[in-house]
């Protein structure tokens, strides 16, 4: 007998599919809920730090509210010094980590498929490995002058060494299984390395470059102090010479928003390229 229920009306079976692309649509939900969440303490900070400037809690000459410091950064976007000194900026970072994490990765997978290359040249690598590179700044100036060419020695120092580091570990850290199960197959070196090893040793090598990239841009501050003309770390250095520190502290936010966003997009990269590895990410 029916009871007047249309079968629209009807609960749908517990096994029945999702819609197409609701997966996908709460995937990057949670995604978005996660990346918000990360601010909320930067901005209960900010908060704070207003309403303190504001009640003259703090001294407002030495620590700014954080109204002034956006208010000189959107100044600074509208004249586009903001963008001129920023794109010096990022076009260092990115030919010193170009420089250094590639010679980084070569060495390494290099050391890492050869003992005898190993022997011969990662003692070296060490030595060097525990001279800070902000202590060869005197040198580099003293050889190359004030010009591109020692800031763009210091961030690729600064680079190679955390990319060397975990390109050897990652390959060493191939089980050994896999690879004797491509030399039953009978490949090649090449096909051994680009189908076996790499793969394996991909999640260790991303996690040196992604470690890399944050130690270039903070050499990249570093190199910008000495008696650069263009850049956010000489944006930095004017406001620091006109007493100024809301632009020093703009700067200083400029610094922390572009490694942040390059943080992310190197991260969302690591997730596209090892979408196949089966890794707890939290709970």
């Amino acid at each position: 007998m029916p009871d007047g229920r249309s079968k629209q009306d009807e609960a749908p079976p517990l096994d029945a599919p999702e819609p197409a692309g609701s997966g996908a649509r709460g995937g990057l939900l949670r995604a978005m809920e996660r990346h918000l969440a990360g601010f909320l303490l930067p901005l209960l900070v900010v908060i704070i730090w207003e309403i303190a400037a504001r009640a003259g809690a703090v001294n407002t000459l030495l620590l700014p509210p954080p109204s002034r410091v956006l208010l000189t950064l959107g100044q600074a976007a509208i004249d586009g010094s903001l963008w001129v000194n920023l794109g010096y900026s990022v076009r260092r970072w990115i030919i010193g980590f170009a420089f250094g994490g590639g010679v980084g990765l070569l060495l390494g997978a290099l050391n890492g498929l050869s003992l005898r290359s190993e022997n011969f040249t990662d003692t070296t690598v060490q030595m060097l490995r525990t001279v800070p590179f902000m202590g060869l700044t005197p040198l580099l100036v003293m050889w190359f002058g004030l010009g591109e060419t020692p800031k763009v020695i210091l961030i690729a120092v600064a680079s190679f060494f955390p990319v060397y580091v975990n390109t050897l570990a990652g390959v060493r850290n191939v089980n050994k299984g896999l690879v004797e199960v491509g030399q039953s197959f009978q490949l090649s070196q090449a096909e051994l390395l680009y189908r076996v090893i790499l793969p394996a040793a991909l999640p260790e090598i991303l996690t040196g470059i992604r470690y890399s990239l944050g130690i270039a841009w903070l050499a990249l501050v570093i190199a910008e102090l000495m008696a650069a003309e263009s850049g956010i770390g000489f944006w930095l250095m004017q406001g620091r010479e006109a007493v100024r520190v809301d632009i020093v502290l703009a700067s200083l936010v400029v610094f922390s928003v572009a490694g942040k966003f390059m943080d992310a997009a190197l991260r969302l990269v690591e997730r596209r390229v090892l979408h196949w590895r089966n890794a707890f990410s939290g709970s």
